[in-house]
């Protein structure tokens, strides 16, 4: 099994970089583990509470059991991944049944910042998007398919996702082992990722 880590900043183009290469692979061969379905589960707070949440910090994602099933796939388990629900703010009751499969690509912000999962991978990856860029991508997601107000986006920008980004995020791009500068010209490292990946798959 052949475990791939692609981080970056939010907005960063990470899901693209992740369909590209997907693109290229046989899809009974690949499943995708987001680290935004390990957000850790929060019952005991309010709804209230849970906004309040800053999910742009690594004490917001339940390493332990991302860690765990990525150990258990590797052993040839089959696991429930979580389901997380952006407008209640919490994980789901649902799972979803992921089997083992020879190439597991897991795509997060924070991946790379936590040493005992980072040690898990393969292969690294950063995308690397301007932080203009990556601001009108997390507002365009934010109130298109969560359902936010602008407000409410810029706000959650300059209080949290900026700071959590320049603390937490930018400098696990020393970790990794490929960076791929996210613009629509740059398709020679997702081709270098890809090439790595039909090799293992031989």
């Amino acid at each position: 099994m052949l475990i791939i880590g692609i981080a970056g900043g939010t907005g960063s183009g990470k899901t693209t970089v992740v369909q590209q290469i997907l693109n290229e692979l046989p899809p009974n061969e690949v499943c995708v583990i987001s680290q935004d379905s390990y957000y850790k589960a929060t019952n005991e707070l309010t709804f209230e509470e849970r906004t309040q949440i800053n999910f742009d910090h690594p004490n917001a994602i339940d390493f332990p059991l991302l860690i765990e099933h990525l150990k258990e796939l590797k052993n040839g388990k089959t696991i429930q991944q979580p389901i997380y629900s952006f407008v209640d703010h919490n994980r789901s009751k649902e799972t979803t049944t992921t089997p083992p499969k020879k190439v597991v690509i897991v795509e997060g912000i924070l991946i790379l910042n936590n040493e005992e999962l980072r040690n898990l991978f393969d292969i690294k990856v950063f995308v690397h998007a301007d932080a203009d860029e990556r601001l009108i991508r997390r507002m365009k997601r934010d109130i298109e398919e969560r359902g936010r107000d602008i407000n409410e986006v810029l706000t959650r920008y300059q209080e949290t996702l900026k700071p959590m980004h320049t603390q937490f995020i930018e400098p696990t791009k020393n970790f990794a082992d490929i960076i791929i500068p996210n613009d629509k010209y740059n398709t020679v490292a997702v081709d270098i990722v890809r090439s790595v990946i039909n090799e293992k798959l031989k």
